[in-house]
């Protein structure tokens, strides 16, 4: 788990604004969220696991265990979803459940200095990636 305590800037993505259209983005949120760009850092203190990302709506503190299904509000609506996160390995998988726009997996894969994340939704045939490279 060299990932830990790692900071990950963002570097590029794919497909991400068929994602943002699949969930149902608002037109207004929409550019805003294309140029979302947060750095990430996971970090673990016995079996809790924190993890940092930067919004739109400013830094987030997600703390967790793995396997076990949180309450949280997401974006700038703070929308009531149920997340799981579970890390296997360099894999830490965030499943997020929402009565509104469905089941997304967020997958984040560290290979070094490398992380890439995966973005499917149930309600979508496509596929987002994005890259981060730690500092």
């Amino acid at each position: 788990m060299s990932f830990l305590n790692k900071n990950y800037k963002f570097v590029s993505q794919e497909n991400f604004e068929g994602f943002l259209k699949a969930v149902g983005v608002a037109e207004d949120r929409f550019e805003q969220l294309m140029k979302f760009a947060p750095d990430q850092k996971l970090t673990k203190d016995g079996d809790t696991y924190t993890y940092y990302n930067v919004t739109p709506e400013g830094p987030q503190e997600v703390k967790f265990k793995s396997g076990v299904e949180i309450d949280e509000l997401i974006g700038s609506t703070k929308m009531p979803v149920k997340s799981t996160y579970v890390v296997e390995g360099d894999t830490m998988t965030q499943t997020v459940k929402s009565v509104e726009r469905g089941v997304a997996v967020f997958k984040r894969e560290y290979n070094g200095d490398d992380l890439i994340v995966t973005i499917t939704l149930d309600k979508w045939d496509g596929v987002a990636k994005r890259f981060y490279k730690a500092e």
